[in-house]
């Protein structure tokens, strides 16, 4: 049976499959939670998922207790455990995940680091569970680990976690303004770790390196200030033996050591490390062995090195040091000065290679500290080298007792020789006995010290100067009596090389006084001895004379001697004293007449000495009070005050406590009270009275220490008497307190000493209330506090300094003790509010301020049962009096500019966190009472307004997000919670008060706003963070979006009608609300746009307001990334639920279905944005964004924000004609007027015609890059006209250059010809702008199909490749992926007379072959009936698709999607057709580049002519002969005749043609191809034979044509004249080969399938040129490779690459390679009826009709001379006006040039030789496509006026007068030039043909010009 158990909180010990029934599934780690259990199962859920519960067997886990808070749903089960163990499991979870992800992003450094932390956290995690840690080890363990934690969370970018003691704190239990101080207490540490102000320097000797060593050494270390030129510290000793290494390295401590106590001062360039290095060994350092064997210590050398060197290097890094050597023995005692200054002259270095190895590291903080961090250091031994003399900061109960003496110098004679002696001084300490100290002499640390020590020998020198320090460290009690003697001997180098004492001195160490030998430098005089004077009897010489300046005068014989020795001595003591007036105070007894001096020379002893002696000081100073209080009362109160404010001093200050031990357990003055309250009185009641304050000043200073005596005074006589006198007491300290509030109530300028005497009572008043409430009540005191404070006058000017004193005052008393409790608080709250409203009203002080009201708060906590009506009553008096200023202050502070200095910002910054703080902890502690007192307590409505409007405003920026650190998520959902928690109080007074006839727009408006903003927090998007995260908030706080959410809902509920007073305003905050991705938000928040559409409409009839708001809106909001796809399912389903019953429904319908179609188009636009680099789905994406606000939304504003997002696309991946075409958009929308426009987007300010300007040149520079040079010209010539209407010849000049460099760079400069392929987007899964669509797009530069369908499938990943071309099914549309459908499309150019000009060079034509293309073409060849094996071509139809797109190619995109597909059957006789009449227009085009020196190789036209002969050799037209010539074909299509004749027209023409191809190539053929020219001679006449043609006499007499100026044509049922070989150039140019320049085949078009038929038609196995122009169009498999076809497949379609000489070579291996894309397939659409020379228009007719003429009868050709084209005489058609007249015109015109027309059109011509009277226009029929050509101008006037290319530009320009000057008169004759292009432009868009081209044409409609 289950039961029931106590939740407990369980951890897997193993993983649980669940496999059982109810199984619950576990792993390790996972912790569950136990609701029953039953004979060895439970049941309950894992923490992870609360809802899944099933059963999981009891063995697997492992039980923890734990404790339920907050019982019911979201109840949360907290284990009894050690909160630092919760805290590191739940964080090393939440980092495990971000921990993966950091190597997913390849973020390897901190990947690596935070794996090593949290092993090392689990490893101490482990420690603590163990639990075997004493309390101080668990403490240093716990502080690691919050450490690494702290350190964990900042590098993942975590929250700051707010600890007290290592545990997080839950903020609920403290106070707000606690919690803020414990977060910035971390943020600070976390930003600036304090600079330690101790340092401390280590030293580890490794080695001396050097070439002569062979002697011991001993290497010593001190630290030198170089300023100064002293010793900081004493020397560190370490002997080294004769390799160079430490003596003993066993022993640590003797290589290691620690200079300590360095304070800052002490780390600068000018403070040094030395090091003196001495030998110990023979006189001479290169004497022989054998010549003495006592051993001398010599100089050796010098190292130093600047501590500042040590800051910047690396700590670890070891050093050489390099070592030198004096150049004089007698200046080595300078030696390291010489080297500090560089006086190289003074030293050199010791040899080449020697140098001392040393580790040098610097090491800051305290001593302990050190040795908690660096323990191995201290464990395995190091010494430690002292400062000399006290370090900055003295610890009492140190202990020192350090004698250091320097041995300066000595003076001596010569001693009866010759030369100066070698001097060795020899050093004992002997003891008052006379016998010698053992071990009480150092060389220095490190080494132990010894019974004697041997100075330096300097050679020869009887002024040595030695320089050398040593240290006795002397016990105080044997100091007396004891003196230190020094022995000097001569050195003999001679002889045995004995050591013969001559002299000796000494120096007792304390006098008869008592006092030690004082510091400084002693002349001591040395007393001749013999060398074998006995000195063992110290009583014989004691009694001697030791110094020069203490002999006496009388004794001339040992002042007049020369010989004399200086040492400088050191006392380093906490014990002796060498100060003698110190000395007489102690003994006072011994002296009472001294008294009165000794008090008065306290004032002058060093401050180091009576701390020293502080407890017997301060025992005299109270017996001399006991015992005579009259006559030295005054005296001992002077001397106690300046002891006391001695210990104020920074270095002294640590003996306070000292101090304090002394009052507590020492002192013992029990009658002491009456006479310091006496004295005290006394000094107080001076003060107003009193001239000099410094005194009195000093006294009050030590009030705290004074009263401390008193108190403890008579707390000691209460003790002793039972509490006598205790009336008397009281009265005296009511008496004291009535005079210092006299004197504190005294009124006086700010600078007077009175002021700032009272000032210094201030400062030290609050140090006394807890000594007097040792004594008195909390009550009393309070009352002293209260009346004392009181009393202070309240000053009319602000900047009294007294002010900020009094405050500090007050913060001091708000944090004293007395303040906690809450009977004092009550009494002093009061006087503590007055001060701070007045300081927070004036903006004064404001640090202060905020500090004394974040104690105030701290203390108020609503938990302490039985405080709760004095805390209510707390919370009342602080929100009457402070809330209001406190908001002002608030506001103020966040308003006011921030200032420059970067200290000043912070302590703002700060000030606000803090004052923030303060307001959230006040409004945390108000219920429902304080809340109705507050509002009740407004006497207006407009007060209540105001502060209603101050408090939002102050939540508003609270709401900030520079609020508070990044991190500190904590702080922020407590504010948040605090703001909701009012925002609901405030919410009701806003409806009572401010609703109906008393609405106030104003309120309601920031109430809103605060809202949304509220609900718009990061912090509160819980969506973004962890699940545990996400856990924790909501189970304590819930979701306050909801909640907000829900208020929002209900106010807005009851505004009622005034709700129109927020339409539109309100609807963007809404929306981006219900932006937030919370489903309960989204659903309480939407329905609210149907009311505002309800009220809109009732208000004006519709909602456009609502609409144009909604759209503006969510393109900023959701290109920020909110929304997604489920909110725009959920805002159309809510409201079109909401709006069934409306009666405006059908409109809601259109408004909500056009923001839902603007929704899918802004997700697609925002996920394109969110991919890499610059692709076709971005630019799409754009394009498609831009259309709609275009034409759907008419948002104009947005429309050309998009522009330019959609140029700047392009300029980012080098479409630069495409970003042309982009920018023309806008260009369109301007006028050339005097317009001001206001900045916009990146333009600054500017009229309307300088922004059109600056567009018109950056379009050009961009067409001049993408190498549409035609375009460019265009806007130069408007740009030109422009400058010229304005006389501004300069800008014209350089116009008019850039346009003629266009002109060069066309004819200099090589384009590539692109690539097109249509591609097919099908599936759901595609974004919705190409979802089931069919796009032509424009390759990119060398692009073929398989790279472009590799790039589609890279853009698309998802994408499946279609491998047919069939049009797919339903399935395929509707299916959830994406199919892409991509092959090759050939272009059908629009501007065919270009095209069919003669002479009009390459590079020009293909510009109008692959620009402005409306219509591509894709061929499908395939069999019809039964195929005929012998020869295919009877049966070869080829299906053609027509492709129309929405804008021409190039244009705003790479791509446009296509509107309409026609699908034609061309029969198999049209195809031949087609293919002779590609062929023969490829033979022209060579012929004539041949003839016109085009060719710079001849090779093409050999080739082509190979490839016809060949072929036609081999049965190629010997093939259609069979197929269509025959009686069969001839009877079964009768309808076919005119084709048939023109397909032998086409066979005799090619047979012409290739004969006079050869006439050509024999001129111009190379020596080495004459054979191959032979043999294609005899191959054309086999040709000639098998097509039955003998002769051509008889046919080219049936069509006489003549060569005349008029430009022959050959008319359809004509051959072409016979043209002579050596025609010139003149006559090239009017030749009669009018075709346009022929298209290649490209790649992969044909399926090998279609390749083996042709092959079979062709009859031939190897490729040869002929097959490639007899092919008939590709077939299906367009997606096959490149290489894919046969050889044999070719095609029909002419290629312009061979039009050009450069490239001949450079394409020929598409022709070998044979397969052939669709750019190359047969374009008939561009072949049009050649006509009779009079039914041709003459070129500049064709656009124009409006040139002058003098004589209208006359044809032009008969006046306008031959002259070759420009590239741009026939732009007219493409500048069409979009008026529907013209556009029909042209339209019409283009069809007649389409597809097929050409086989057709026989039926239409006229009788060879007939002349129609008016020039033909050309014909509109086009007779096998599926729509007739009458629909074609509809069509393009109702489809969406595309504004998108240069040539339908329909500005009118300004009118442009002409100068008198430059007018031009009236012409008589023709023009002899053509017309200018740029006329044609204009002409072509007159709407009547007989206008003059000066005037501008009216505008058709008016149109809605740009204000941008």
């Amino acid at each position: 049976r289950w039961r029931p158990t106590v939740s407990t909180k369980q951890l897997m010990l193993a993983s649980f499959r669940g496999t059982v029934q109810h199984g619950l599934p576990l792993e390790i780690g996972d912790t569950v939670q136990i609701l029953e259990k039953c004979e060895g199962w439970y049941r309950g859920f894992i923490l992870k998922n609360p809802n899944v519960k099933g059963i999981f067997p009891s063995s697997y886990i492992h039980l923890k207790n734990a404790h339920v808070k907050n019982k019911g749903q979201f109840e949360t089960v907290i284990p009894v455990e050690d909160s630092v163990i919760t805290e590191m499991t739940s964080t090393l979870r939440d980092w495990g995940a971000m921990w993966k992800q950091l190597y997913v992003k390849n973020e390897g450094d901190l990947f690596h680091r935070l794996w090593h932390v949290m092993n090392e956290i689990l490893d101490l995690r482990r420690q603590v569970l163990v639990g075997h840690l004493t309390h101080d080890r668990m403490r240093d363990v716990k502080q690691h680990i919050t450490a690494r934690l702290d350190w964990g969370n900042e590098q993942l970018g975590l929250d700051l976690v707010p600890r007290r003691e290592f545990s997080m704190v839950d903020p609920d239990e403290i106070s707000v303004t606690e919690l803020y101080r414990l977060m910035e207490h971390r943020h600070r540490k976390k930003e600036t770790p304090a600079a330690a102000s101790t340092h401390h320097l280590f030293v580890h000797v490794k080695s001396l390196m050097s070439a002569n060593l062979g002697e011991e050494l001993e290497v010593f270390f001190h630290i030198y200030d170089g300023r100064e030129n002293r010793p900081l510290s004493e020397r560190f000793f370490v002997r080294l033996n004769k390799s160079g290494l430490p003596k003993s390295p066993e022993k640590t401590e003797r290589q290691c050591t620690l200079f300590v106590d360095l304070g800052s001062s002490d780390l600068r360039k000018d403070v040094y490390i030395v090091v003196h290095i001495i030998r110990i060994g023979r006189m001479g350092a290169g004497e022989k062995k054998n010549l003495c064997s006592v051993q001398y210590r010599r100089p050796f050398g010098c190292a130093v090195v600047s501590i500042a060197d040590l800051l910047t290097a690396d700590s670890k890094d070891d050093h050489l040091l390099k070592v030198y050597a004096c150049n004089t023995e007698s200046e080595w005692y300078q030696i390291h000065e010489n080297i500090i200054k560089k006086a190289n002259s003074r030293y050199n270095l010791s040899g080449s290679n020697t140098g001392l190895a040393v580790a040098l590291q610097l090491l800051h903080g305290d001593i302990e500290q050190l040795r908690r961090e660096y323990m191995v250091l201290f464990t395995r031994g190091v010494s430690i080298t002292r400062k000399l003399g006290f370090s900055d900061v003295i610890m009492p109960g140190e202990m020192r007792n350090d004698l250091y003496i320097t041995l300066e110098k000595g003076e001596f004679e010569k001693g009866g020789k010759s030369v100066a002696r070698n001097v060795e001084i020899t050093i004992y300490v002997l003891d008052i006995d006379g016998q010698i100290l053992k071990s009480h002499v150092a060389a220095g640390s490190g080494e132990p010290g010894g019974d004697e020590y041997h100075s330096l020998v300097l050679y020869h020198n009887n002024s040595p100067r030695w320089g050398e320090q040593i240290k006795l460290p002397i016990p105080v009690d044997m100091f007396r009596g004891s003196h230190v003697r020094f022995e000097f001997r001569h050195c003999s180098t001679k002889d045995k090389g004995e050591k013969k004492l001559f002299g000796y001195s000494f120096v007792p160490l304390m006098q008869e006084d008592g006092r030690t030998l004082p510091d400084g430098t002693h002349e001591l005089i040395i007393h001749k001895c013999e060398e074998n004077t006995s000195l063992a009897d110290c009583s014989r010489y004691l009694k001697l004379p030791f110094s020069k300046p203490s002999l006496p005068s009388n004794n001339q014989t040992l002042k007049g001697t020369k010989e004399s020795f200086w040492i400088t001595s050191f006392l380093c003591s906490t014990k002796l004293t060498q100060n003698g007036d110190m000395l007489d105070l102690l003994k006072w007894r011994a002296h009472p007449e001294r008294i009165n001096d000794s008090l008065s020379k306290l004032k002058e002893i060093d401050g180091l000495e009576i701390v020293k002696f502080l407890q017997d000081t301060l025992d005299t100073l109270f017996g001399i009070l006991d015992e005579s209080s009259q006559r030295y009362g005054l005296k001992v109160f002077d001397s106690l005050v300046h002891i006391i404010n001695l210990l104020q001093d920074s270095k002294f200050q640590h003996f306070k406590p000292v101090m304090d031990t002394y009052i507590e357990s020492h002192f013992a003055g029990a009658l002491s009270y009456r006479d310091l309250i006496k004295v005290l009185k006394w000094y107080v009641d001076r003060i107003v009275d009193a001239e000099h304050q410094d005194h009195i000043q000093q006294v009050l200073k030590a009030s705290e220490y004074i009263f401390k005596y008193i108190i403890q005074s008579r707390r000691l006589f209460s003790l002793a008497t039972g509490g006598q006198n205790e009336e008397e007491f009281r009265v005296c300290i009511h008496e004291l307190f009535m005079s210092i509030r006299f004197f504190l109530s005294q009124e006086n300028k700010s600078t007077s000493p009175v002021a700032q005497t009272q000032a210094m009572f201030l400062r030290t008043f609050p140090a006394v209330y807890g000594e007097l409430l040792k004594i008195f009540t909390v009550r009393e005191v309070a009352g002293f506090v209260r009346e004392t404070l009181g009393s202070l006058p309240t000053f009319v000017h602000a900047d009294c300094p007294l002010e900020a004193v009094k405050l500090q005052c007050i913060a001091k008393t708000v944090e004293s003790q007395l303040y906690i409790n809450p009977e004092s608080r009550c009494i002093l709250l009061p006087v503590v509010l007055r001060v701070l409203q007045a300081h927070m009203q004036e903006q004064r002080d404001l640090v202060m301020c905020a500090r004394i009201l974040t104690s105030m708060l701290s203390l108020i906590k609503k938990e302490e049962t039985g405080t709760e009506p004095i805390v209510s009553e707390e919370v009342e008096l602080i929100v009457e009096s402070l809330l209001g200023v406190l908001l002002r202050t608030i506001l103020e502070i966040s308003n006011r500019p921030q200032s420059a200095g970067t200290a000043m910002r912070l302590q703002f910054q700060d000030v606000t966190g803090e004052f923030v703080a303060c307001l959230l902890a006040l409004l945390r502690q108000m219920g429902d009472r304080h809340y109705q007192q507050l509002l009740q307590a407004f006497n207006s409505k407009d007060d209540l307004r105001d502060f209603l409007l101050q408090i939002f405003t102050v939540f508003r920026i609270l709401i900030r997000p520079e609020m508070f650190p990044k991190d500190w998520t904590v702080m922020r959902l407590v504010t948040n919670n605090v703001i909701i928690t009012t925002v609901l109080y405030l919410s009701d007074a806003l409806r009572k008060n401010f609703l109906n006839e008393k609405f106030d727009y104003k309120v309601w408006d920031s109430y809103f706003y605060l809202s949304v903003i509220f609900i718009n927090q990061p912090c509160l998007q819980l969506e973004s963070f962890s699940p545990s995260k996400r856990k924790k908030i909501l189970e304590k706080y819930g979701d306050m979006r909801v909640m907000m959410g829900c208020e929002i809902f209900s106010m807005w509920q009851n505004l009622g009608e005034h709700k129109l007073n927020f339409i539109p305003a309100m609807i963007g905050p809404f929306l981006e609300v219900t932006l937030v991705p919370q489903p309960d938000l989204r659903n309480v928040m939407i329905p609210i746009f149907h009311d505002m559409m309800d009220w809109e409409q009732r208000r004006s009839g519709n909602f456009k307001q609502v609409e144009a708001k909604l759209i503006d809106k969510l393109d900023s909001l959701m290109s920020e990334g909110k929304g997604d796809e489920t909110y725009r399912e959920l805002f159309n389903s809510i409201l079109l639920k909401k709006i069934e019953r409306e009666t405006w429904r059908e409109s809601g319908i259109s408004l909500i279905a056009t923001v839902t179609r603007l929704m899918e188009r802004l997700l697609d636009y925002r996920d394109c944005m969110k991919l890499g680099e610059v692709d076709g789905k971005k630019i799409g994406c754009t394009v498609s964004l831009l259309n709609f606000y275009k034409t759907e939304l008419n948002k104009e504003e947005m429309y050309i924000r998009y522009i330019h997002k959609l140029y700047d696309l392009h300029l980012k991946a080098q479409n630069y004609t495409e970003a042309s075409h982009t920018l023309l958009l806008y260009d369109e929308l301007l006028e050339w007027s005097d317009r001001p426009l206001r900045e916009f987007l990146n333009y600054p300010m500017q009229s309307e015609w300088q922004r059109k300007e600056y567009l018109h040149l950056t379009i050009v520079q961009n067409f001049d890059r993408g190498k549409c040079w035609e375009n460019g010209i265009i806007l130069c010539r408007e740009l030109a006209d422009q400058y010229e209407s304005y006389y501004d010849y300069r800008n014209l000049s350089k116009m008019r250059m850039m346009e003629a460099s266009l002109y060069d760079k066309i004819m200099d400069q090589q384009r590539l010809e692109p690539e097109f392929f249509r591609v097919g987007f099908y599936g759901k899964k595609f974004p919705f702008f190409l979802r089931n669509k069919e796009f032509v797009c424009r390759g990119h530069d060398y692009e073929r199909l398989e790279a472009f369908q590799q790039r589609m499938l890279n853009e698309f990943p998802h994408a499946i490749a279609m491998q047919h071309v069939n049009q797919p099914d339903q399935t395929i549309y509707q299916a959830d992926a994406q199919y892409l459908q991509i092959y090759a499309v050939t272009p059908i150019p629009e501007s065919q007379d270009v095209l069919q000009r003669d002479g009009v060079p390459d590079n020009i034509k293909s510009f109008y072959k692959f620009n402005h293309i409306w219509r591509f073409r894709y061929d499908r060849p395939f069999h019809k009936g039964t195929k005929d094996k012998e020869n295919e071509f009877k049966s070869l139809w080829v299906e053609r698709t027509t492709l129309t797109l929405v804008q021409r190619l190039p244009g705003i995109s790479r791509w446009f999607e296509v509107e309409k597909r026609e699908l034609v059957e061309v029969s198999p006789l049209e195809n031949a057709i087609e293919v002779i009449e590609n062929k023969n227009l490829q033979l022209r085009t060579l012929i004539t580049q041949c003839q016109s020196r085009q060719m710079q190789n001849i090779n093409p036209l050999t080739m082509c002519l190979n490839g016809v002969i060949d072929a036609a050799v081999n049965g190629g037209l010997a093939r259609y002969q069979e197929a269509f010539f025959v009686k069969d074909y001839i009877m079964n299509h009768p309808e076919d005749g005119e084709k048939i004749g023109r397909l032998r027209e086409l066979m005799f023409e090619q047979a012409h043609i290739l004969e006079y191809g050869l006439a050509v190539h024999e001129k111009f053929v190379p020596q080495d191809m004459r054979p191959l020219h032979k043999k294609l001679v005899d191959q054309f006449h086999l040709m000639k034979s098998s097509l039955g043609i003998q002769e051509f006499s008889a046919y080219v007499r049936a069509s006489p044509v003549h060569f005349t100026n008029g430009s022959p044509r050959p008319y359809r049922n004509s051959v072409p004249n016979i043209i002579s070989p050596d025609g010139g150039r003149g006559i090239v140019r009017r030749s009669p080969l009018s075709y346009p320049a022929v298209n290649r085949y490209s790649s992969s078009s044909l399926s090998s399938q279609a390749s083996n038929e042709v092959s079979n038609i062709t009859g031939q196995s190897e490729s040869s040129d002929e097959v490639f122009n007899m092919q008939p169009s590709p077939s299906t498999s367009s997606l096959s490779s490149n290489h894919s076809a046969s050889p044999n497949v070719t095609s029909s379609a002419p290629s312009s690459a061979r039009g050009s000489p450069q490239m001949a070579e450079k394409h020929k291996h598409s022709r070998e390679n044979a397969c052939l894309s669709p750019r190359e397939r047969p374009v008939s659409a561009i072949f049009p009826n050649p006509l009779d020379p009079a039914q041709r228009a003459p070129p500049h007719q064709i656009g124009d009709t409006t040139l002058p003429r003098s004589d209208p009868n006359l044809s032009a050709p008969d006046k306008v001379p031959p002259f070759t084209p420009s590239p741009t005489e026939c732009q007219s058609a493409s500048l069409v006006s979009s008026s529907p007249v013209l556009s029909g015109s042209y339209s019409s015109g283009i069809s007649s040039l389409s597809r097929c027309s050409v086989s057709e059109a026989s039926g239409t011509e006229l009788p060879t030789g007939d002349h129609p009277p008016h020039p033909l226009p050309p014909p509109t029929t086009l007779p096998n496509s599926i729509s007739s050509s009458s629909d074609e101008p509809i069509r393009r006037e109702n489809k969406t006026p595309p504004p998108y290319s240069v040539y339908e530009r329909n500005n009118p320009r300004r009118p442009v007068p002409l100068p008198h000057s430059l007018s031009i008169p009236p012409q008589t004759d023709p023009p002899a030039l053509p017309p200018k292009p740029h006329q044609l432009r204009t002409g072509s868009m007159k709407l009547d043909g007989t206008s003059d081209p000066r005037v501008p044409r009216p505008r058709p409609l008016p149109r809605k010009v740009s204000q941008l």
